[in-house]
């Protein structure tokens, strides 16, 4: 019985982070989930948006999250088998990096990444599926984000 009680909690916590994950977002503003209907963002919110994405300090920050994630896939043989958290926040680190403006989440299930969302122009829209397979275990990208320029 001692053993028991400890077994139930533990899967207890277990079941219940696994049911908490959450898709990795470019913005604060940016949709809940990969299949929630979105709108173009205001003026002030777009600016916003693409001075945080443009900034030095976030910039240093995807910097140092990409080098430790390839400093510790290196370390475990370089595997194309990653994590989905860590094909989430790495497709979205790229994302945030080279699609400034853009208001997207992303999801990831056993290598098959969705990106929902907003981005500013055409040709962002386009670059989605080219920057996300550039993540190394990105098997298959879906776009489910839609052009939509800021609202003034």
């Amino acid at each position: 019985m001692n053993k028991f009680i400890p077994l139930i909690i533990s899967g207890v916590i277990a079941v219940g982070a696994f049911g908490c994950e959450t898709p990795s977002k470019t913005s604060a503003d940016a949709p809940s989930g990969t299949n929630e209907n979105v709108n173009a963002p205001t003026q002030d919110t777009a600016q916003k948006t693409q001075e945080d994405a443009t900034g030095q300090v976030r910039k240093d920050q995807i910097e140092s999250d990409i080098r430790a994630r390839e400093q510790r896939n290196n370390a475990t043989g370089g595997d194309a088998k990653r994590s989905d958290n860590d094909l989430k926040s790495e497709v979205r680190g790229k994302l945030e990096a080279n699609l400034p403006a853009s208001q997207l989440t992303v999801d990831a299930k056993e290598g098959a990444v969705t990106v929902a969302g907003t981005v500013p122009t055409q040709e962002q829209l386009n670059k989605i599926p080219t920057l996300a397979q550039e993540i190394k275990g990105v098997k298959s990208v879906k776009v489910n984000a839609k052009v939509a320029p800021a609202k003034p």
